[in-house]
């Protein structure tokens, strides 16, 4: 059983993650604009939804580590979260950077023909919402932009993908892993899937085989050292993702 992509993988090899790493307060636009500047032509960002349903940027279910708001993200609308500080607890300099909107996300990636990884991040018992909402999102965004320049969607729940999947086929998805568990392949094959996305250890020559024998691509998330990128690329791997803007050039 294969894939039948039938598209040529168009994104860069490396990849930002969050942004800008850890330079920079994850996930927000401030973190964008200096990945940037560091040369970075793609982005991985995680995104989950407000409670009136808008998709912003957040890793965490809670907002207690990178806001100065608390509890669940999910029980405030995007009215009162795109009030909140997401800067300071990175660093005074950073202090009153906003949460970002994937719209407002979206806006500069094509504004500047920059990549973009959306990490689908429900909040628990959100999965098929999220991955729907998403989708929709997404489609409605990058509206007329070619194949190669649409963003993949990602995440470690396989029903927001399906959910994802469901609501616009079309958009590129990739199965997150945080290990090589029994039935990987096989789950990223039934839904639909373009690329296998896991823990940058747990790759080998005969599971970067395997995957790419299936017609996926291997990306490795989070390389942040030279010895293990370099590792990877003799495996042939297809992209890393990293916190090290400041490390790797994204032209190597």
């Amino acid at each position: 059983m294969t894939a039948a992509t039938g598209q040529a993988w168009p994104y860069p090899r490396w990849i930002a993650h969050r942004g800008a790493g850890k330079l920079a307060p994850e996930n927000t636009l401030v973190a964008f604009r200096l990945g940037a500047s560091h040369g970075y032509r793609m982005f991985e960002c995680d995104v989950k939804l407000s409670a009136d349903g808008v998709p912003f940027l957040l890793h965490d279910a809670t907002l207690d580590r990178t806001t100065n708001g608390q509890g669940l993200a999910a029980d405030l609308s995007w009215d009162g979260l795109s009030r909140l500080d997401a800067g300071s607890w990175h660093s005074p300099a950073f202090a009153g950077e906003p949460l970002a909107s994937l719209e407002a996300v979206a806006h500069f990636c094509l504004d500047n023909s920059l990549g973009l990884n959306i990490e689908i991040k429900p909040t628990p018992g959100s999965e098929s919402l999220t991955g729907t909402v998403v989708a929709n999102a997404a489609a409605r965004l990058w509206a007329g932009a070619p194949q190669g320049n649409l963003p993949l969607l990602s995440s470690f729940q396989p029903d927001a993908l399906e959910a994802a999947r469901a609501a616009q086929a079309h958009l590129p998805r990739a199965l997150l892993l945080d290990a090589l568990q029994s039935g990987w392949l096989e789950t990223a094959l039934r839904i639909g899937c373009v690329a296998v996305v896991c823990k940058h250890t747990h790759w080998d020559a005969f599971s970067v085989q395997q995957t790419q024998s299936a017609g996926l691509k291997v990306l490795s998330y989070t390389v942040n050292e030279a010895s293990a990128a370099d590792r990877l690329w003799a495996l042939g791997t297809d992209g890393i993702i990293t916190d090290r803007v400041d490390l790797f050039s994204p032209a190597s």
